[in-house]
């Protein structure tokens, strides 16, 4: 798409992904400012990175399907602003049952200044090889909530199994997990690590 962001699945054959900020099912309840389309982009860092993590997933029995890459800062200004207003009820049950949604940026969720804006930073699950189900994981994509910390007590032993499963494929990778979501995980070495873009996903 530009020098910098790439789609992911044009240089990671066999990833699976669902850009969930570009459909409404996401916490906000609608498609996001900046996605335009149920795209993945992230820098070729990252494509690199997260090829080999497809490759060491693959033994396990496990492929990689992606919910998030690169995020427009438009995006987490959008965030910004749905946080600030009335609750509705609408997501609050699957999505943040036990939080104040003014929370959200206090409590570590959402980041007005997020990795994913800088191109190197994945939101992420396993899905089985041979049936194309997803692992249990012990909670969906963006559940803030502490059963979506590393080590959270509640989680069966299979679920805490393929969290700590999807955590080594990805550090053995060069990646970094963020203690608060199983599914967030950084680039350890960012290629842009002061940028902050703004383009849209189209």
């Amino acid at each position: 798409m530009t020098t910098e962001l790439v789609f992911v699945d044009e240089f990671v054959p066999g990833i699976h992904w669902d850009a969930k900020y570009a459909t409404p099912d996401n916490f906000t309840g609608r498609p996001v400012d900046g996605y335009l389309t149920n795209r993945i982009l992230g820098t070729k860092e990252l494509c690199a990175a997260l090829e080999t993590a497809r490759d060491k997933a693959e033994p396990f029995g496990f492929g990689l399907l992606l919910w998030d890459g690169y995020r427009p800062q438009r995006a987490v200004d959008c965030f910004l602003r749905w946080s600030e207003l009335p609750e509705d009820g609408r997501t609050k049950p699957r999505h943040y049952p036990n939080l104040n949604r003014a929370k959200m940026f206090e409590n570590g969720y959402v980041a007005a200044r997020s990795s994913h804006t800088r191109g190197s930073a994945v939101d992420l699950t396993l899905f089985c090889l041979d049936t194309g189900e997803l692992a249990p994981m012990g909670g969906d994509h963006d559940l803030m909530d502490p059963i979506s910390h590393h080590g959270a007590p509640g989680v069966t032993a299979l679920e805490a199994h393929n969290r700590e499963t999807l955590a080594t494929v990805m550090e053995a990778s060069g990646f970094e997990r963020y203690a608060y979501e199983w599914w967030h995980y950084t680039l350890r070495d960012e290629p842009y690590p002061d940028t902050y873009f703004d383009l849209p996903i189209t």
